[in-house]
């Protein structure tokens, strides 16, 4: 059996090249495989296309990549808060894809399971489907580039629009457990995008908190197969951060 494990963060990045496309898996600050991002950050790797549910936010995640103007287009569902994501958009210097949420986990499952396109309703009757959301700002308040129009298609007498898979070059992906075949075990919400970014990348790169023996997670706990993962590094216990703090008027109250 190959051998997946990298001795680092750093080595198993290493080579990924000036114009890569990547999966990067993650909700908000939840599940994101941030030693790799910091690892990829240090590479120096730049004119990245990176495909997640957002772009990180400030100082965090995909983020740091945004604010070192290492990435040139992205493909997300959410903006968010990240306000460099929000200046670079709207001055022309980043390319922006966004898509339906559902659609976004659709098109990188869809990609990793060999299916080229499918039929969603998301999106029918709204610039999804008919063309002319920006993907790029001009600088001057005028768009530079927009979406074309896609194929809508009626079964049953509802309208459904054509939505293309994604397959990347690499995807970067964090996971709770992984045995050395490359098997994954996914915590609570930290699972969210990852199993489908994992799918969706030639290269799936895994940082792993933890990595145990093949054979000791049980399959019944098996969240995504080794067939879709090439390379794994342990990076211990990871914390999660606080995006957003919320306080009631009393103070009593955090979340």
């Amino acid at each position: 059996m190959t051998n997946k494990i990298f001795s680092s963060a750093a080595a198993a990045v290493a080579d990924i090249p000036d114009g890569a496309s990547l999966a990067v898996g993650g909700f908000g600050l939840v599940g994101i495989p941030a030693v790799l991002i910091d690892a990829l950050l240090e590479q120096g790797a730049t004119d990245l296309q990176t495909v997640s549910n957002n772009c990180g936010t400030d100082g965090f995640g995909l983020g740091t990549l945004l604010e070192a103007r290492r990435i040139t287009r992205t493909t997300a569902s959410y903006v968010g808060a990240n306000k460099e994501f929000a200046r670079q958009y709207l001055s022309g210097e980043l390319e922006v894809e966004l898509t339906p949420q559902g659609t976004l986990a659709e098109r990188m499952r869809s990609g990793g399971a060999g299916i080229p396109a499918f039929y969603t309703p998301a999106g029918v009757g709204t610039v999804v489907a008919e063309g002319g959301l920006p993907l790029r700002y001009d600088g001057d308040g005028g768009v530079a580039v927009a979406s074309e129009p896609k194929e809508v298609r009626e079964f049953d007498g509802t309208p459904y629009v054509l939505e293309r898979a994604i397959v990347t070059d690499f995807a970067l992906v964090h996971a709770h457990r992984a045995d050395t075949a490359g098997n994954l075990q996914f915590r609570g919400t930290a699972r969210n995008f990852n199993p489908d970014v994992a799918m969706a990348g030639r290269i799936t790169i895994v940082q792993a908190e933890e990595i145990v023996a093949a054979g000791e997670i049980d399959p019944a706990d098996v969240h995504l197969p080794g067939i879709f993962v090439q390379r794994l590094v342990e990076v211990g216990r990871q914390e999660t951060g606080v995006e957003i703090e919320k306080l009631s008027s009393r103070g009593e109250d955090r979340s």
